[in-house]
């Protein structure tokens, strides 16, 4: 299992841009990697938590990190 952790700034992205540019990183990752993906887009909140779970990604940390905007952590399956 890899041990990686990358981050992914998608601040600004109108959705559904930070879980099409979520699935593009992951598929570069290698198992057992992280993904940390700071986001501010609304729909997001489930739409990212929903396909990591469909897709077999482990969902590690969510937070709100402010007025509006989010971090979550994902692992890749």
């Amino acid at each position: 299992m890899g041990g990686g952790s990358y981050a992914l700034d998608s601040l600004g992205a109108v959705c559904p841009f930070p879980l099409i540019e979520a699935k593009d990183v992951m598929t570069t990752l290698e198992p057992g990697e992280r993904l940390v993906i700071d986001f501010d887009c609304t729909q997001a909140t489930e739409a990212i938590p929903h396909w990591a779970a469909e897709d077999g990604h482990e969902v590690l940390d969510f937070r709100e990190k402010g007025e509006a905007s989010w971090q979550i952590t994902l692992r890749k399956g």
